[in-house]
């Protein structure tokens, strides 16, 4: 025990000795990667001793471990004793290495520094032999300038001479070109404006230029003064304006602006605001004049003037300014007396003319701005790529000059002409704006009174349109096509969104009026009423008792085939103003001012006319579904526990397809052009009848199994119908739609269920309520009353029943195993005769 306490100590003490941290110890197995245990970070004595003797036994070779592990104890010391050694030798060489380094160090610093010195050297040698050479530069520069600058004074100095004598000579045009020279060469003495010889030059060449300025006005004032135009010297004139070139920027300004005033001031003498030939009616002789100013220009004075100069251009946008100011003056005074035919009469005309001045003229002398921009004309197509044939040349064709041909203006927008006179006529265009208040107004009161005699014609003569888009419609659209079109060369400001505002009014009126109100009215016939309660054994009577149930109806309410085809005309209208109406928003955003754009929005109307076809939808399925309430009501009538044997269809099934046969395929002719209607229409019609149907199985009570039978070969026929009716009577074979298809399986499917819980036998209960949850989706208690009264069964019987079904409701998911078994062990009976039934129905079919 005392060899163990001791060898305890030890482990610990060595353990002390060699723990190492984590990082350490993860390097070492890196460097040094060993597997004896020896060399284990987690080495143990105790497991180790251990390991070299697991038993009693193994004690016996001590002696051999103990002489291995002191040889390997004698190797362990010799190997550290050279190490130890080695690593003495090795310090002693490292220092000597670390000696031997400092002293390179040392003599490699005394070579760089001996270097630099020799760099210094170098370098202030090259200073000195290069000194001489710089100076000599310098001087060649200031050499060169130096006689530069005498050359241009010189030049200076004779040009300011010979401009002097070419002044006094009246000699212009010699004088244009050295001018020009002498103000380059004026350039070059600005910084040498502080000496007296220079500021003396440019004392008189200032000079020069104020008598070059006199004599050039004084030549174009006698000129264009008093004298008669014929005595002009053109080459005087002309060399004065290449004068007037270099001169001053003012200069040319002053010229030309006497001289444009003096073009132009027997204009303002003409057509003075007091004159009658001022007045809008004779506004073709204001143009008439410039046009004949122009060409005189051009033929007589066009050579006097530098092509860049564009004086014919001047001269067209200094008449048009000085004529959009009197036009507005005069307008302002005689406001009342504007008329719609005068307004477009005078805008038409200045419009013609601005669009000649545009194709002939560039228009470089005016500053573009917002107001005269207009925006480039766009595709009349909607945003699917599809065109409407109303809105289609919105741009080219009504966009053309009288003799035929697109005019440049109109293809070229940022001509700056456009509207430079006719802008003073858009705050008068409210009265063009009436005028189109009150022709839309009439044109709606003419399309009321066309429909009206369209439609007796109709019902008269039995004609069948195919529910066509209405004439009106086109008329309509063709009517704002123009207007848009007219206003746009007018106004793309407030006037256009006056305009459309205009527009969306007759576009509700045109829905309410036109299209809503002329809807037909279903007509109400009323018959006598015969009746009781009459009771047949055979087949063949309960089928005359079906048939004779259908015409004791109280009141059928029916649309002629000349209703229905107006009802699908105005369906077919309305879809077709709906894109249309969604065309015209956008072509209205693209012709009015951009930031007026945002202003436009006929969701409104197009939301009438959705209302519209919504409406006419629903009109046609309440017509469909008035032809078969007579049907429903003769099926209630019918005594259906009085059946002995399954017949063929009954009489009212024949009568509901008879009325489908005949009405579907009118309303898919007249909705030929808008498919999508008709396959709503069909939808709609279905999700009415459906519960429609349902509802009057409900009221067949009470109802035997026969009767029942009856009844599921009914369902079963009229299901056939509804997923026939898109395509009925139709030559060509169309697969109804998948979601029509799925809403009559669903619909029909939850009939015939109701019909086979009703077939089974109400004992005993617990199977029933199993079966009546197995085949119905969700039943609720309402549901199963109505199931109840159904089978006829009593008050006392139905408590019982109702008792369990609500003892099975809660459990119905987890009862579904025990209600089938329980269905088909006491259910027999009547699966077997659902099995006979539904062979009899693919009989049939």
């Amino acid at each position: 025990m005392d060899l163990d306490s001791e060898t305890n100590q030890l482990d610990v003490s060595i353990e002390g000795a060699l723990e190492l941290p984590e990082e350490v110890q993860d390097v070492l197995n890196t460097v040094f990667p060993s597997n004896d245990p020896l060399e284990q970070a987690d080495f143990n004595v105790v497991n180790y001793i251990n390991t070299l003797f697991p038993n009693e036994q193994s004690l016996s070779n001590i002696d051999e471990v103990v002489t291995s592990v002191e040889t390997k104890i004698d190797n362990l010391d010799n190997e550290i004793k050279t190490a130890v050694r080695r690593q003495t030798t090795v310090g002693n060489d490292g220092q000597q290495a670390l000696e031997e380094a400092h002293v390179a160090i040392q003599e490699l610093f005394a070579k760089i520094k001996n270097i630099k010195d020799r760099a210094e050297q170098s370098e202030q040698m090259v200073k000195e032999i290069t000194r001489d050479i710089k100076q000599l530069d310098q001087a060649k520069r200031n050499l060169t300038q130096a006689i530069t600058t005498h050359n241009h004074l010189h030049m200076l100095m004779s040009g300011v001479e010979t401009l002097q004598n070419l002044t006094r000579k009246r000699q212009f045009g010699e004088a244009a070109s050295l001018l020009q020279g002498i103000v380059n060469v004026m350039e070059h003495f600005t910084k040498y404006k502080s000496i007296p010889t220079v500021r003396e030059l440019t004392s008189r060449v200032d000079t020069l230029k104020q008598e070059l300025t006199q004599l050039v006005l004084s030549e174009f004032d006698s000129a264009f003064g008093t004298g008669p135009k014929g005595s002009l010297n053109i080459t005087i004139l002309r060399e004065s304006c290449e004068v007037a070139d270099v001169l001053e920027p003012a200069v040319k300004r002053e010229l030309l602006t006497k001289f444009l005033k003096n073009q132009l001031s027997e204009y303002v003498v003409l057509f003075d605001s007091s004159q009658d030939v001022a007045w809008l009616d004779k506004i073709d002789r204001r143009y008439a004049w410039i046009k004949r100013i122009l060409v005189d220009f051009e033929d007589k004075l066009g050579k006097i003037f530098p092509e860049r100069w564009e004086v014919s251009e001047r001269i067209a946008v200094e008449f048009c300014q000085i004529t959009n100011k009197e036009l507005s003056n005069l307008m302002q005074r005689r406001a009342k007396e504007i008329d719609v035919k005068l307004l477009l009469f005078a805008i038409q005309r200045t419009t013609n003319f601005e669009q000649l001045l545009a194709k002939r003229l560039s228009g470089n002398t005016l500053k573009i701005s917002p107001s005269t921009n207009n925006k480039p004309h766009g595709s009349t197509k909607t945003e699917n790529g599809e065109g409407n044939p109303f809105l289609e040349g919105v741009d080219t064709e009504d966009e053309k000059t009288e003799s035929g041909t697109t005019s440049k203006a109109q293809r070229d927008p940022e001509s700056p002409f456009l509207r430079l006179i006719s802008q003073c006529f858009e705050p008068y265009l409210y009265i063009y704006v009436e005028s189109q208040d009150r022709n839309l107004s009439e044109l709606i009161g003419k399309f009321q009174e066309d429909f009206t005699a369209q439609r007796e014609q109709m019902h008269s003569s039995g004609a069948n349109n195919e529910g066509g888009v209405l004439g009106s419609c086109a008329d309509l659209f063709v009517y704002y096509k123009k207007c848009m079109v007219q206003c746009s060369q007018l106004s793309t400001g407030e006037p256009m969104l006056a305009l459309a505002t205009l527009f969306q009014k007759y576009l509700r009126e045109y829905a309410n009026q036109i299209l809503t109100n002329n809807l037909p009215k279903s007509s109400a016939t009323s018959v006598s009423l015969t009746g009781g309660n009459i009771t047949f054994s055979t087949v063949t009577n309960l089928l005359k008792e079906t048939t004779s149930s259908l015409k004791e109806t109280s009141e059928v309410s029916r649309l002629s085939p000349a209703d229905l085809n107006i009802a699908c005309s105005i369906l077919t209208t309305a879809d077709y103003c709906l894109e249309t109406t969604q065309q015209l928003e956008g072509k209205l955003k693209e012709k009015v001012d951009h930031n007026l754009a945002s202003r436009i929005d006929l969701s409104e109307d197009r939301a009438a006319f959705s209302s519209v076809i919504s409406t006419s939808i629903q009109l046609l399925v309440q017509d469909m579904e008035s032809a078969c309430e007579p049907a429903f009501t003769a099926m209630s009538k019918v005594s259906w526990t009085n059946f002995e044997h399954v017949g063929d269809q009954s009489s009212y099934v024949n009568t509901i397809t008879s009325h489908i046969k005949q009405t579907v395929p009118l309303v898919r002719a007249s909705l030929s052009s808008a498919r999508k209607y008709f396959t709503q229409f069909c939808i709609k019609f279905v999700n009415s009848f459906i519960p429609r149907f349902i509802s009057a199985l409900y009221k067949c009570k009470p109802i035997g199994t026969v009767g029942a039978e009856q009844l599921l070969l009914d369902t079963h026929s009229l299901k056939t119908v509804l997923l026939e009716l898109p395509s009925v009577a139709s030559q060509v074979s169309r697969k109804a739609p998948t979601s029509y298809t799925k809403i009559v399986v669903k619909g029909m499917t939850k009939a015939e269920m109701l019909l086979k819980v009703v077939m089974t036998p109400h004992e005993p209960n617990a199977a029933f309520v199993s079966s009546c949850i197995r085949l119905l989706v969700d039943p609720d208690i309402d549901t199963f009353q109505k199931i109840l009264d159904m089978k006829g069964l009593r008050k006392i019987e139905q408590n019982a029943v109702i008792e369990a079904f609500k003892t099975q409701m809660p459990t119905a998911g987890t009862s579904s195993s025990f209600s089938i078994a329980t269905n088909i062990t006491g259910d027999s009976e009547s699966t077997s005769r659902i099995r006979k039934l539904e062979k009899l129905i693919k009989k049939r079919l």
